[in-house]
Formats: C-alpha cells, sequence, structure tokens
C-alpha cells in the first residue's frame, strides 16, 4: 500500500505501473496480481487503506487539543490530511478519473465517502452542532480552503504562506461559530 502511494505521489498515474509498485514492495508480481488484479485496484485499496490509517494516527493526535486555541489547533490537524502523500496521490486519482470512466466508478464513492467522514470528523474537533446557524457551510468552508491550500503545496513548500493563511482564518471561525451557535441557541 505504502509503495503504491509513493509511486502515485512521485510518477504520478501514467507512471505508476503494477510491475513499479511490485518491485518498490518487494512482492513478487503474481502475488500482487494476486490480490490486485488492475492498476485501478491497487491504486483505490492503497489510498482507502492509508486514508483510515492516518484518521486512525490523527483521531489519537486529536485527543490533546488545547482548550485556548482550540480552533487554531484544529486547522492545524486538518490542514495535515491536505498535504503530503496520500493528499497528492489522491490528486493524481481525482484527476485522472475526470476522464476515465472506469477509474470515476471507483474513486467517485471512495471520495464522498472519505468526504463525509472528514466533514464529520471536522465538525467534532471544531466542536460545533452543525445543524446550527452557518456552521455546516464554516466547516465546508474550511475543508475547502484546506484542500485548496493542499493542492498548492502539491507544487512548492507554502508552509509560511498556509501558516499565515491559516492563523487569519481561527479568529474569523472562532468569532463565527460563537455567534452562529449563540443565535442558533436562542
Amino acid at each position: 500500500m505504502e509503495a503504491t502511494i509513493d509511486c502515485l505521489a512521485e510518477l504520478g498515474w501514467a507512471g505508476t505501473t503494477t510491475t513499479e509498485v511490485s518491485q518498490r514492495a518487494g512482492v513478487s508480481r503474481g502475488a500482487q496480481l494476486h490480490h490486485f488484479p488492475s492498476k485501478q485496484d491497487l491504486v483505490v485499496a492503497a489510498v482507502e487503506h492509508l486514508t483510515e490509517r492516518r484518521r486512525e494516527e490523527l483521531a489519537h493526535t486529536a485527543g490533546n487539543l488545547p482548550i485556548t486555541g482550540r480552533t487554531r489547533a484544529v486547522l492545524k490537524i486538518l490542514s495535515t490530511q491536505f498535504i503530503g502523500p496520500v493528499y497528492f496521490a489522491a490528486l493524481e486519482l481525482w484527476v485522472a478519473a475526470r476522464t476515465d470512466p472506469e477509474l470515476l466508478k471507483a474513486v467517485g464513492p471512495l471520495e464522498q465517502r472519505v468526504g463525509r467522514e472528514t466533514h464529520k470528523y471536522a465538525v467534532e474537533l471544531f466542536g460545533v452542532d452543525e445543524k446550527l446557524g452557518e456552521n455546516r457551510a464554516l466547516v465546508q468552508a474550511t475543508l475547502d480552503l484546506l484542500r485548496g491550500l493542499g493542492l498548492a503545496a502539491s507544487l512548492s513548500d507554502d508552509t509560511a504562506r498556509r501558516t499565515r493563511l491559516l492563523d487569519a482564518w481561527a479568529p474569523v471561525l472562532d468569532a463565527q461559530f460563537t455567534k452562529t451557535t449563540l443565535e442558533g441557541s436562542r
């Protein structure tokens, strides 16, 4: 699974082959084909597996959120989901699926499920009731912002820019979540 993600992130969809993945993983081509008969099967399984594993790691990290500065800490945790090899591999899949109907059949439902789970996870981390006011839209806008920042990070190291933007976004969320929650509970 790791070798597949590494290939996607380094070589892209077109450059990722089952032969290259087998060599990097140190398994025979026959063993790889036995478990994953096609490149599509292998790649979708790898992204799904590693997304789940990363989410478990992040859930462990989330247990130590501070009370003061919680929103900024949540943004930091969430932003890590949108930088790095797993996200970059997912980007490769999205781009390839846009013009490949068969791949889209596999990637589309996976992306929808991961998107729903990520939204639910973000709501929990922020500690808001998404049914109140604009909380749902604010969480979704935040995830869209993080996806965009992740896309920028795939092209160059923009850590300083991302940090500045998230530092500015946290107080906006604090003000809006607080206002929305107070208004929604009246």
